[in-house]
C-alpha cells in the first residue's frame, strides 16, 4: 500500500505521524528522495485515473486543471483536465516513473509545460520543458553531483531554473545532545542556466540554519539519515528574493538571492515574527500558523499563502492559509484559512495557488481531492480522484495548445 492511501482518511495522531514521516525518510538513504514522493506506487494501468466532480462551479475563465496523478493502479503522468473533468491531454510515463509539479510556465517569452519526471533508480530524475505543441525542448538537471529533487521546478522571469536537491552529509550534533557522526540530509537550492546547465547560485541549509531548529526527532541510530530540514519549495518573493520552505523546521525563509543570507524566518523555533490569529481565525494547538507546511507563495501587499498540512493532528484538518506580515512591528497575522472540505488531514504534499481572478486553487497532497475557493472562502469547485491516488501539487492555469 502506498503512502497516499495510508493517510487518506481521518485525523493522524502526532506520534503516528512522526513515525510515518521517519519511515518515509528512509528513502533518503538510497536516493535522497530525489526520485519522487515517498511511498509512491508505480503506475500499473494504461490510462489516466478518472475524476469525480463533487462541487460543480469555478467556471470562471481561470483555465484548465493541471495534475500529475500517481498510484492507485492507474497510469502515472502529467495530465490536463477541463472544468468538467474531461481529459484534455495526458502524457503516460514508463512503468515505475512518476511526474510532479506539472504546470504551465513561460520560457524565452513562450508558453511551455514543465514537470519533474523520475523513477526509483539512483540516477534521480529530470525537469522537463515541452512547448505548446507538446514537444520536448529542454531538460534541466541538478549540477555538481546532486540528484534533481521532485519538489520544485520554477523558471524565473530571466529564464533560469530554480530547483532543489538533497545533500547527504555527516554532522556533529554533540552540542544538542546527539552523536558526533550523525548522518543527515541537508537541503540545497540551485539556480541553473537552462541552456548550459551551469550553476549560477547555490544555497545549502546547513550553512544558514542550525540543526537544533528541526521539529523532526532524530533517528535511533547515527547511521540512519536524519531528514532534519526537508526542503520542499523555492519561490520568488515580490522583490525578487527567494522564499525557501522547510517542512521539518515548520519555517519559510526569505533569502537574499545574491548573498544567500536569511532576511527573515516565518514560523518555527526562530520566527522573526510574533504569530497572531486575525478575527475568526485560529492558530494550531502548538500556537503556530502552520506545521509540516508546503508551497509559500507571495501574493503582494505583504501577504503570503501556504499549504498547511497540520499532519500531526494539531488542528483537525489541513488547510490553505493566508498570512499578512508587518515588517515594522514584526507581527505575522493569519487573516484567512480555507479548510479541507471533507475535514481530512494531508499527511504529506499539497499546494495553494492564487488564480488570475483571485480564487485559491488547492491540491490536497496525498488526499485525492482538489478544490477551488473564492476570495471570501466559498467553496466553488471540489473534485475527487480514486482512492490511493496522490498528486503532489495541482494548478488551475490558462493554456492554449499551439498548432
Amino acid at each position: 500500500m502506498g503512502f497516499a492511501s495510508q493517510v487518506t482518511h481521518g485525523r493522524l495522531g502526532r506520534a503516528r505521524l512522526i513515525a510515518m514521516l521517519a519511515g518515509a525518510a528512509v528513502c533518503v538513504a538510497a536516493t535522497s528522495c530525489s526520485s519522487g514522493p515517498p511511498g509512491g506506487v508505480p503506475g500499473a494501468g494504461t490510462e489516466a485515473p478518472p475524476i469525480t466532480i463533487l462541487t460543480h462551479g469555478g467556471n470562471n475563465g481561470n483555465g484548465d486543471i493541471f495534475l500529475a496523478p500517481e498510484g492507485g493502479g492507474y497510469q502515472n503522468g502529467p495530465e490536463i483536465i477541463t472544468n468538467t473533468g474531461r481529459v484534455a491531454w495526458f502524457h503516460p510515463l514508463p512503468a515505475g516513473e512518476i511526474a510532479t509539479d506539472f504546470r504551465t510556465q513561460t520560457y524565452l517569452d513562450q508558453p511551455v509545460l514543465t514537470w519533474f519526471q523520475g523513477g526509483g533508480g539512483p540516477g534521480g530524475g529530470t525537469d522537463e520543458i515541452y512547448n505548446d505543441r507538446y514537444q520536448p525542448i529542454a531538460t534541466v538537471r541538478a549540477a555538481d553531483g546532486y540528484m534533481t529533487d521532485f519538489h520544485e521546478f520554477l523558471i524565473t522571469p530571466w529564464n533560469t531554473a530554480l530547483i532543489l536537491a538533497d545533500k547527504p552529509a555527516t554532522a556533529n550534533l554533540s552540542s544538542i545532545g546527539g552523536p558526533s557522526d550523525q548522518q543527515v540530509i541537508d537541503g540545497v537550492v540551485q539556480e541553473i542556466d537552462i541552456k548550459t546547465g551551469r550553476v549560477l547560485f547555490q544555497w545549502n541549509s546547513a550553512d544558514h540554519v542550525p540543526y537544533r531548529d528541526s521539529q523532526m526527532p532524530r533517528p535511533g541510530s547515527a547511521s540512519m539519515p536524519w531528514d532534519w530540514f526537508h526542503i520542499n519549495a523555492v519561490h520568488l518573493d515580490t522583490d525578487g528574493n527567494l522564499l525557501i520552505d522547510a517542512r521539518n523546521t515548520w519555517t519559510t525563509y526569505k533569502v537574499n538571492i545574491h548573498t544567500g543570507q536569511i532576511i527573515w524566518e516565518l514560523g518555527g523555533k526562530q520566527s522573526s515574527f510574533t504569530l497572531k490569529a486575525g478575527p475568526g481565525q485560529v492558530l494550531d494547538h502548538d500556537g503556530e500558523i502552520f506545521a509540516w507546511q508546503h508551497d509559500p507563495e507571495a501574493i503582494g501587499g505583504g501577504e503570503y499563502t501556504l499549504f498547511d498540512d497540520e499532519s500531526g493532528g494539531m488542528l483537525g484538518s489541513s488547510r490553505a492559509v493566508t498570512v499578512r506580515l508587518d515588517l515594522q512591528t514584526h507581527v505575522a497575522t493569519l487573516i484567512k484559512s480555507d479548510n479541507q472540505p471533507e475535514g481530512l488531514v494531508a499527511g504529506v504534499m499539497g499546494n495553494a495557488q492564487t488564480t488570475r481572478n483571485g480564487d485559491l486553487f488547492v491540491g490536497w497532497g496525498n488526499l485525492p481531492y482538489i478544490s477551488e475557493f473564492s476570495p471570501s472562502g466559498k467553496l466553488l469547485f471540489n473534485a475527487e480522484l480514486p482512492a490511493g491516488i496522490a498528486t503532489y501539487r495541482a494548478y488551475r492555469l490558462p493554456w492554449t495548445p499551439g498548432v
